[in-house]
């Protein structure tokens, strides 16, 4: 877990009855989908992606791509401030965890070999995220 303050603070339990099993272990322990498991990997409507946990907007589908590597990929977020970032060194190489700087919920990873124009794949698990159609109600 993070050792860090965000603005929606939640009890173990919360979280608990507030999230399906699966998003719980994704998203509190840190924990990674299966590659190509979820259905947002496929998505090409037009809309927002918001963190599951507490609907923070996140990334915009102008930005996703199809990194190839089984994850829901996207080149940049569609707010700044609205993702944090710390080491994650659970492998053997350190790698760039990304969390919703509003509740702290586990998001993926962000690696530096991205198209342009950020160079950026920032690797989400798709259990971690909602959509929302751009006609639906933000």
């Amino acid at each position: 877990m993070l050792n860090q303050e965000f603005p929606v603070q939640k009890s173990d339990e919360e979280w608990k009855e507030n999230l399906t099993p699966e998003e719980y272990e994704i998203i509190r322990n840190h924990k990674t989908e299966k590659p190509f498991s979820s259905e947002l990997l496929s998505n090409k409507n037009d809309g927002k992606y918001h963190c599951v946990a507490c609907g923070e907007l996140l990334f915009d589908s102008g930005s996703k791509y199809d990194s190839g590597t089984g994850w829901p990929s996207f080149y940049e977020i569609a707010t700044e401030g609205k993702i944090g970032t710390s080491v994650d060194t659970e492998l053997l190489l350190p790698r760039t965890e990304v969390h919703c700087n509003n509740c702290g919920a586990h998001l993926g990873h962000l690696f530096n070999d991205g198209p342009a124009p950020t160079n950026q794949r920032y690797c989400i698990n798709g259990t971690a995220l909602s959509f929302k159609k751009d006609n639906q109600d933000q």
